[in-house]
C-alpha cells in the first residue's frame, strides 16, 4: 500500500469510525489503524468508494492539530 495513493475500499478491511466524526449522518470519517506506515481514510457514507492513503506520520500530525484546536473550519 503506497501512502498518498487512492484505492478501492472493498480491498481493505477493519474500518473504524473516527471519534471526531459526528453521529448525525453528516461528517463521518473512517480509518484503519493496522498499517505501520500509512493510514487509509474513507467517507463512511460511501463504504464502497475510494480511500485516501496518507503517511502515518502525517496522520499523527493532523490528529494532534485537531486535538489542540489548531485547525479552523
Amino acid at each position: 500500500m503506497d501512502s498518498g495513493s487512492v484505492t478501492t475500499t472493498p480491498l481493505l478491511h477493519g474500518w473504524r469510525k473516527s471519534s471526531y466524526s459526528n453521529g448525525d449522518s453528516g461528517s463521518c470519517l473512517e480509518v484503519q489503524d493496522h498499517h505501520p506506515t500509512a493510514v487509509p481514510i474513507r467517507d463512511s457514507k460511501v463504504p464502497g468508494g475510494p480511500a485516501l492513503i496518507v503517511p502515518a506520520a502525517g496522520w499523527t500530525s493532523f490528529v494532534d492539530a485537531v486535538k489542540r484546536g489548531a485547525l479552523s473550519a
